[in-house]
C-alpha cells in the first residue's frame, strides 16, 4: 500500500510540473500572438491593454481548461489498463 501511495504522490507531482509548464508555455504564445496581432493592425488602444484584454479573455477559454487533461487523461488511461488486464 506504501508503494501505490508513493507512486500516486509522484505521478501527481510530474502531472502538476506539466500542467505548470504547457500553461505557461501557452499563455506565452497567446500574449505573442496578441503583440504581432496589435502590431499589425495599430490599433488605437495602446499595446498592454490590448495584451491584457486578450490574456483575460484567453483566462476564461476553453482551451485553458483543456491544459487540465494533464491530471484527467493519465488517471482515465491507467483505470482503463487496469480493467482491461484485470477484467478481460
Amino acid at each position: 500500500m506504501l508503494g501505490l501511495l508513493r507512486l500516486v504522490l509522484i505521478l501527481l507531482v510530474l502531472q502538476t510540473i506539466a500542467y505548470v509548464g504547457l500553461s505557461l508555455y501557452s499563455r506565452s504564445l497567446r500574449r505573442r500572438k496578441l503583440k504581432v496581432r496589435w502590431a499589425e493592425k495599430a490599433l488605437p488602444v495602446d499595446q498592454e491593454t490590448f495584451v491584457q484584454r486578450g490574456l483575460t479573455r484567453y483566462d476564461n477559454s476553453l482551451r485553458r481548461k483543456l491544459i487540465l487533461g494533464v491530471y484527467i487523461v493519465p488517471w482515465i488511461a491507467i483505470s482503463v489498463l487496469i480493467y482491461v488486464v484485470n477484467f478481460k
